[in-house]
């Protein structure tokens, strides 16, 4: 899929996200490790900052853009809605809540801008390295005031390949086992991170068996720009055509080409 040639309408977008996401930077990181968290049904935590960054966030560009409609998992209730608008975004107000709740600071702000169905524009703040990293297809990836690239590397013992394993017990035998034994593995809690690293050269690829596009749909179009790729194993959300708080988790790997296709062949065959 291509970017837009609206460039007016996409670029205003980016400048409006990004600076969207700064504004809640101070509360973000005064908050961290500061506030009660609650356990939603699903097992995931949520904490009264996340809720507030999506009411802001959200509203801001609901101003801004009235056309664009805005998504966020932690302001969803009750059935999916359909996505019918040009352009969308999907918001993760703090990917990472079990570490921002416990005062990590390996967490990050992640918003999408999608135009129809497909993640065009990430915008990421990393409170580990209180640094904004964004990106699209079209316009490159930046790392704060660089401008960086993916990795183009082969899996091997030294390659660092971030890994959220599956929640479900069984579901993908021998799979935790294939990864650990290949590489070196980062987990650091924050799928969002993850795969924006893929995008900024920080790690070779990734490996995710439990996350939900609005965990990753800000660093999908971050990779993609930085010329790595993001392959859908199982339950690809791509077009998002409606929101759903139960959509299936997704399986992936990215990296550039031949570390997807080596992530790929370590992988025992599994029944998506």
């Amino acid at each position: 899929m291509s970017v837009s040639n609206d460039n007016s309408a996409v670029d205003q977008r980016i400048k409006a996200a990004c600076q969207a996401v700064l504004r809640q930077v101070p509360r973000l990181e005064a908050d961290l490790g500061k506030v009660k968290s609650d356990w939603k049904a699903d097992g995931s935590r949520v904490t009264e900052t996340d809720l507030a960054i999506s009411r802001e966030i959200l509203g801001e560009l609901a101003s801004a853009f009235p056309e664009d409609q805005g998504f966020s998992e932690e302001l969803m209730t009750g059935d999916p809605i359909a996505v019918t608008s040009r352009y969308a975004w999907v918001l993760d107000p703090i990917d990472g809540t079990n570490n921002f709740a416990v005062g990590l600071a390996q967490c990050a702000i992640s918003l999408a801008l999608m135009e129809d169905g497909y993640p065009i524009y990430g915008v990421i703040y990393d409170v580990s390295r209180q640094r904004l990293m964004h990106g699209g297809r079209g316009r490159g990836v930046w790392d704060g005031e660089e401008k960086v690239k993916a990795l183009q590397s082969r899996l091997s013992r030294t390659s660092k390949v971030g890994f959220h394993s599956p929640r479900e017990e069984g579901k993908y035998p021998g799979h935790g086992e294939a990864i650990v034994t290949c590489c070196k593995v980062r987990a650091i809690g924050s799928s969002a991170l993850h795969l924006a690293y893929v995008a900024t050269g920080l790690l070779d690829g990734v490996v995710d068996h439990n996350v939900k596009l609005w965990d990753i749909a800000a660093a999908v179009a971050m990779v993609e720009a930085g010329g790595a790729e993001v392959r859908f194993l199982a339950n690809n959300p791509l077009p998002l055509r409606r929101f759903d708080l139960d959509m299936p988790a997704i399986l992936y790997v990215a990296g550039g080409k031949h570390m997807c296709d080596d992530l790929v062949a370590v992988l025992p065959p599994f029944a998506p």
